[in-house]
């Protein structure tokens, strides 16, 4: 119980008044009216990119979560717009993110200001949600150009709501609705995952007179050698192997999964330990490695399962689970080796 569930699960639970935050400004957004008139004035820019203006209410959803993102691509009427839209809005820092790049920038950014004002460890998360944002917009226009460039997207019209003040009762239920999701999800996928990681972190148990940890002699430790030969040239090492395993049911549970294989408590202080750990254990290339694999790979099995009901056909969520996995090998690997090059490793 220690070990698999409060170690576990509680070391993605303090992340949730963040994730709160996130939600909060995207359902005021909503409420005020003005959602309908930013999509209106992003028009142009998506069309640039070969989206439909109607794709930036999915896409912006998708950064509090990519599958309420992915049904909203309903209200685009035409098909191969719509197919467009779905097959990049996982590109999009969701919440499920925020724990793994809080966890890793706090402990591997120093908290200081460039430029006299600005935070550093700040300009790092803006410049991970931007590279999302960029990707997207580059796939999207990647794949208008060379499959549907003689299906030119229709000119957008929409009615624009009044503006109105946000109802406060009607933001605190979206907001009780998001934090019950999000703690379902803790008590069910997060939950079981742990459980799982630590088995294969606890056994079998260590041979007499072993003088390693106990984790060395288990099955998430040959798990993790197995995949070294794969994963170690974008600087992984065994045990983020193992965190990335159960991390394809949901994001967040890759912190979860650290804390259980580094044996560090969960609660309060779980991520400040587990980001201390991480710092004598891993590299700065490594962690600037692991930051651009959780931009672009696929690591959330609800929103492959949406992809697959929502297009009717497994071919398209094969199409963007290979297309993220090998965006995320590749940025990892130049980011490395360009880190180790700069000394950084």
């Amino acid at each position: 119980l220690q070990d698999g569930v409060i170690n576990g699960v509680g070391s993605v639970i303090v992340f949730l008044p963040q994730i709160l935050i996130l939600f909060l400004f995207i359902l005021l957004l909503e409420d005020l009216g003005y959602m309908a008139r930013a999509a209106f004035l992003m028009d142009r820019i998506m069309g640039g990119a070969g989206l439909h203006g109607r794709a930036f209410i999915p896409l912006l959803s998708s950064f509090a979560c990519a599958i309420p993102g992915i049904m909203a691509t309903r209200v685009i009427d035409n098909p191969r717009d719509r197919l467009t839209t779905i097959l990049v809005a996982p590109l999009m820092t969701c919440s499920a993110r925020i724990p793994v790049y809080t966890l890793i920038i706090s402990a591997f950014i120093p908290a200081k200001h460039v430029w006299g004002f600005v935070s550093l460890q700040g300009l790092v998360m803006f410049g991970l949600y931007a590279a999302g944002i960029a990707s997207a917009l580059g796939v999207s226009f990647l794949a208008k150009f060379f499959f549907w460039r003689d299906n030119p997207t229709p000119p957008f019209m929409l009615e624009l709501p009044d503006y109105k003040l946000p109802r406060p009762r009607s933001v605190l239920m979206g907001l009780y609705t998001r934090a019950k999701m999000f703690l379902q999800r803790a008590g069910t996928t997060i939950f079981s995952m742990m459980v799982l990681i630590w088995f294969l972190a606890s056994f079998p148990r260590p041979p007499a007179g072993a003088t390693g940890p106990a984790i060395d002699y288990s099955l998430a430790a040959w798990l993790g050698h197995a995949l070294e030969p794969v994963l170690s040239p974008v600087g992984f090492n065994w045990q983020i192997n193992v965190a990335l395993i159960p991390g394809m049911a949901a994001r967040e549970v890759a912190v979860a999964a650290l804390g259980t294989v580094y044996s560090i408590e969960g609660g309060k202080e779980a991520a400040q330990q587990i980001g201390q750990a991480l710092a004598h254990q891993w590299s700065l290339a490594t962690a600037l490695s692991i930051l651009v694999w959780y931009i672009f790979a696929p690591q959330c099995a609800s929103t492959l399962a949406v992809i697959k009901r929502e297009t009717g056909s497994w071919k398209w969520m094969a199409v963007t689970f290979g297309y993220m996995l090998s965006l995320a090998y590749i940025a990892s690997f130049i980011t490395y080796n360009i880190a180790v090059a700069l000394g950084a490793g």
